[in-house]
């Protein structure tokens, strides 16, 4: 059963929480962040994305880049920005999106949980961002940005939560692109013990639903300091690590599409040919999304086509075969534009569905990339099919919508 703690999180003033709040490190790039921080002190990007009070020829991974981030929250902190809670308390965050809204617990869920397959994942992790992150803990002795989890929803926590959220919230804002964030402190030793015990009794498994190389990165960090230490007891708070949990059946996944750099030598009528032989394409007259599994639209020199997967193609049976992302990469991606490792090849990339079809078209219209391709998102039950059975979900599959901001509640080791 899943383990999760109350903690004193470390906040920013209510005055300023709208101010600090950012998106998470993953989601922009650091020309974003450095003009999205541009005249903001407070903005959370100078401890996440610490590159932009850099030089621009600095190194993204030198020690240097960690070594700013520390600074700068311990700066917020001596400045007053940020007050630690006085006392041992969970968080209830609310995120609204297009009028509709999800609850998460924000706890400290347990390294050992990660260890023991409690906390289940879906994704592999590549080396270098893994140790990114691990750094960023290292030097900085916080977990910065919370992960995302999911749990089995669970009416007793529903109704808690709802409990919670009649409440007045300490922060309560609308960011600039239309998500409202709304927090509550839980300091009420006899609903956090409750929530707590529902964990421990009710809850088998945890899933990481966004954030796999900040959970391995806590987790891993947790354990070296585990490790160094022999006086351990395991009540250390390094044994923990900063987690927003989320009922599965309020959290809903967007589409992960992709873009290609160059056609692996085809001109555009030969790889509609070689497409042809594997998929049925139909030219559109318009952008197309795809609405079912198994179809895919496809932007190519200005025109959109839908592909549509043939029956027999692929396994129904098979958790990770039936996958529209394994279906595109064996079909298309590894045979035809010899993309054969998604996680590492360079001449691919992955554009998040909430930047729109339009966004593809940008990247292809441009000369960046030659074609792209939309897909259809998985569902919630599928990811965690996959992650109870102990299959690896191919990279980049799974885009949630609404993010956290990074910043309203930091976990201190």
């Amino acid at each position: 059963m899943a383990i999760i703690k109350t903690f004193r999180g470390l906040r920013p003033l209510p005055a300023l929480a709208a101010a600090v709040a950012s998106r998470p490190y993953d989601v922009i790039n650091t020309e974003e962040a450095r003009a999205e921080a541009e005249g903001n002190p407070h903005s959370f990007l100078h401890v996440v994305k610490p590159e932009i009070d850099l030089p621009a020829d600095t190194h993204p991974y030198a020690p240097v880049v960690y070594e700013t981030g520390r600074d700068n929250f311990q700066q917020l902190v001596a400045q007053g920005a940020f007050v630690r809670d006085s006392q041992d308390s969970l968080y209830i965050y609310r995120l609204e999106m297009d009028g509709q809204a999800q609850s998460g617990i924000v706890a400290a869920a347990a390294v050992a949980d990660y260890l023991n397959e409690v906390i289940r994942k879906h994704e592999l992790t590549r080396p270098d961002k893994e140790e990114d992150r691990k750094n960023h803990v290292r030097i900085s002795r916080i977990n910065a940005e919370p992960v995302f989890f999911a749990y089995p929803a669970q009416p007793e926590l529903d109704l808690l939560v709802a409990g919670v959220e009649a409440g007045i919230p300490v922060y309560d804002f609308t960011a600039v692109d239309g998500i409202r964030h709304t927090l509550w402190v839980v300091d009420d030793p006899a609903v956090c013990a409750e929530i707590v015990r529902i964990f421990a009794e009710k809850i088998p498994f945890t899933y990481v639903a966004d954030g796999h190389h900040r959970t391995a990165a806590a987790a891993r960090v947790g354990q070296e300091l585990r490790e160094a230490n022999p006086d351990h007891t395991g009540n250390e708070e390094y044994n923990y690590f900063l987690a927003v949990h989320f009922p599965d059946n309020q959290l809903r996944i967007l589409d992960y599409n992709r873009v290609v750099r160059d056609l692996n030598g085809h001109t555009p009528e030969s790889l509609l040919a070689a497409i042809g032989e594997q998929m049925e394409v139909i030219p559109q007259a318009d952008v197309f999304r795809p609405s079912r599994p198994h179809t895919f639209g496809m932007y190519l020199t200005g025109k959109w086509y839908e592909l549509q997967a043939r029956p027999g193609t692929f396994d129904p049976q098979d958790p990770i075969g039936v996958l529209d992302v394994t279906i595109l990469g064996r079909q298309i991606l590894e045979p035809i534009l010899g993309i054969g490792d998604q996680r590492t090849d360079k001449r691919i990339d992955f554009v998040g569905g909430m930047r729109g079809l339009g966004e593809l078209a940008r990247r292809v219209d441009s000369g960046e990339m030659q074609v792209a391709f939309s897909m259809y998102p998985v569902s919630m039950k599928q990811l965690m099919n996959i992650a109870d059975g102990g299959f690896i979900m191919p990279p980049k599959v799974t885009w949630f919508e609404p993010k956290l901001r990074s910043g309203l509640v930091v976990y201190s080791l």
